[in-house]
């Protein structure tokens, strides 16, 4: 369609653990709508949307990829996502560009972890869901308990749209139907179910309906069914076979009769942050005669075109040539190509209304949750944001060839800007550069992309493990920096005085000096000094997180007192502070899911446990597994994969996301503490910085 109103567009999102057959239901989508000739495979590496080299080789997503269709007289945008929780960062992206989340369950293997926690996430953004059981005719398939499992993990909301029948073979839809056979349940009970909630949502339409005991018309159910959608009391249940085709008219009928469109959905969680004022919430309209809005979920670096920012509109029409802005910049830059994607393919467009997903490339001011707009009324305008898991698995790397070192952070950068889970850290002590992601296998899917994309060729080794520091007192700090060298002199005095804050609440500098004792010249630098004296650490040479530095009273000189004065009397005066405030050293801990045979739970536990490890609960899974849940110091799973394989026989697998950081043992601490003072005595001998 070369032009469509935003009431004839959808935009979905596949989300659901890994191998529930996300990628092979893109395809049945694309190839029941005409949109391409034939299905491909994820064996055989031919899919739309796993065309990336890595993801070809591994057999499974490493990204969010793109796709557009059409059926019955509308576009539907679809975002096909990775199911593994190492790539949860490209997930949890696409929730922030779609009105509705297609929750693909395994009907295998069941919920999943994944599942569970994209079901949650979306709901949380206000997305309407709706839930796909996959592989229905797959062997050792039990529907029934599966549908239980649904309605006691996800509630009762949860009701039939549509049944399987002939074994799997094909779909009955139900809001038409109430006669026929299924494969396990009542055709007629389960029509019954779907229409009484629905009419629940339009009180007139429920006493016609007690009244007369007739059903109401399709067009008039529509309303209802997107109200219940839309507030969760309603999240239909759907089953396809991705492999032969079954339910899958049935999927894209009920995407285009009652998935909302851009006017329907629940509105998107824009706010104004004004500089210095209170956010104030701001409803984006869907109307493309507004000013632009839209917003960028995703940044991609193209080997061949640049950087390109992939985004969904919001408002207004984005239209070839127009000048656009990003975010509160004020210089505006000309939309020169406008492309909607098709998995690795880009097809130029002339526009994009309300509802369309598309990109544009070579704009280097564009990064990952950006806003664009084409007026200045809307500079202050953002999207909440997504509580993205912290990445704390880790590799440091160093490059094999000498001269290569800032072609790696140019890269890594790169990569940094594609991935809001994936970051880099340096560490100047230890001369350390560490990449840090969700996984091993996250980890490793950079590594095998910077070798094969950028030639990049690494050794890794294990990081040091991010530890902190913090105070758990007030105490006074103060520090008198005095230099005479024969000429002009040095002079700079502060006073200041420490807090603890609450665990994550990170850092406050607060300037309280009265009367000039301090020059207001003078504060940026002892602001500089603070800073420096937080990176460094104060106990093992960690940084030091969670405390407010309140400086008070200082002194200066009229012809001495300079900005090195008062960095470096402000640096002393904070290490004063922290020695006396009960200074500790934190460690994070994460929460890991292990997936294992249900035999090996006692060993496992055991494991667990004896590595300072709390198991939370224990989960059954489908084919006699078992999920553990559990909080255990990351220092502890250093080895971990390889236990795990010892204990489970290679097939136990695990994945962690950060907790909180909590204090070391005090045995750690003394441990920490006298290496880092062993670091300094030695550089402090050979005339090197202290670390």
């Amino acid at each position: 369609m070369s032009q469509t109103s935003c009431t004839h567009i959808r935009t979905v999102a596949l989300v659901g653990h890994g191998a529930a057959g996300k990628t092979t239901l893109a395809e049945s989508l694309l190839a029941a709508s005409g949109a391409i000739q034939s299905r491909g495979s994820v064996e055989k590496g031919n899919t739309v949307c796993d065309f990336d080299p890595i993801e070809k080789e591994l057999g499974h997503s490493l990204q969010a990829a793109l796709v557009s269709f059409d059926w019955s007289g509308n576009r539907i945008h679809l975002i096909d996502t990775p199911g593994y929780p190492d790539f949860a960062g490209q997930s949890m992206g696409a929730l922030a560009a779609v009105d509705t989340a297609l929750v693909v369950i395994n009907a295998q293997t069941g919920i999943e972890l994944a599942t569970e926690r994209m079901f949650t996430l979306a709901g949380e953004r206000g997305l309407c869901r709706m839930l796909v059981v996959n592989k229905i005719d797959a062997d050792n398939v039990d529907l029934p308990v599966l549908v239980a499992e649904i309605r006691e993990r996800f509630g009762k909301q949860c009701l039939l749209l549509d049944l399987p029948t002939h074994n799997g073979q094909d779909v009955v839809e139900l809001l038409g139907h109430e006669d026929g056979e299924s494969d396990f349940a009542s055709i007629a009970a389960a029509h019954r179910s779907l229409i009484d909630q629905i009419v629940e949502e339009d009180d007139s339409l429920m006493a016609r309906y007690l009244e007369t005991g007739a059903d109401p018309s399709l067009e008039e159910l529509h309303a209802p069914f997107e109200r219940a959608l839309r507030a969760g009391h309603l999240i239909p249940i759907l089953f396809v076979s991705a492999r032969t085709g079954a339910g899958i008219p049935q999927l894209l009928d009920a995407l285009v009769r009652l998935a909302p469109n851009p006017a329907e959905g629940n509105p998107p969680p824009f706010y104004r942050g004004e500089p210095g004022a209170e956010p104030q919430a701001f409803q984006a309209q869907p109307d493309d005669e507004l000013h632009v809005l839209a917003h960028v979920f995703k940044v991609v670096i193209d080997p061949f075109i640049g950087k390109l920012g992939v985004f969904r509109v919001h408002q207004g029409t984005i239209r070839r040539d127009a000048q656009l802005f990003v975010s509160s910049a004020k210089r505006a830059f000309k939309v020169a190509h406008l492309y909607r994607l098709q998995g690795k393919d880009h097809v130029e467009v002339d526009q994009l209304v309300p509802g369309d997903i598309g990109a544009v490339a070579k704009v280097d001011e564009i990064e990952f949750d950006c806003v664009l707009h084409d007026s200045h009324d809307e500079d202050n305008i953002h999207l909440k944001p997504l509580a993205f898991p912290q990445p704390m698995h880790g590799l440091a790397v160093q490059t094999r060839r000498k001269g290569d070192e800032q072609r790696l952070f140019d890269i890594l950068h790169k990569l940094e800007l594609e991935d809001p889970c994936f970051k880099i850290e340096r560490h100047p002590g230890t001369n350390e550069t560490v990449i840090r992601g969700l996984g091993e296998m996250h980890l490793r899917a950079k590594l095998s992309r910077m070798q094969q994309q950028y030639k990049m060729e690494l050794d890794t080794s294990a990081p040091q493990i991010a530890y902190r520091e913090t105070i758990t007192a007030n105490a006074e700090g103060h520090c008198r920096h005095k230099k005479q060298s024969g000429g002009a002199g040095q002079f700079g005095e502060v006073m200041l005085r420490v807090e603890p804050l609450a665990r994550g609440a990170g850092f406050e500098f607060v300037d309280i000096v009265k009367g000039g004792a301090i020059p207001g010249v003078f504060m940026a630098a002892v602001e500089k000094g603070v800073h420096q004296a937080l990176a460094e650490g104060v106990v093992a040479g960690y940084p030091l997180h969670d405390l407010r530095v309140t400086v008070h009273d200082g002194k200066t000189h009229a012809v001495d007192g300079k900005d090195i004065a008062f960095t470096a009397a402000g640096r002393k005066a904070t290490i004063d502070a922290v020695r006396q405030a009960r200074p500790i050293v934190l460690e994070p801990l994460v929460n890991i899911e292990v997936l294992a045979p249900e035999a090996t739970i006692g060993d496992l536990t055991g494991d667990l446990a004896s590595k300072r490890g709390q198991v939370t609960g224990t989960q059954p899974r489908p084919a006699a597994a078992v999920a553990i849940s559990a909080v255990i110091p990351l220092a502890e799973l250093g080895d971990y994969q390889g236990r795990l394989k010892s204990l489970t026989g290679g097939e136990g697998s695990y994945s962690i996301e950060f907790s909180h950081y909590a204090p070391v043992p005090d045995a750690t601490q003394q441990h920490l503490a006298s290496k880092f003072k062993a670091v300094n005595l030695d550089d402090e001998q050979s005339g090197g910085p202290a670390r």
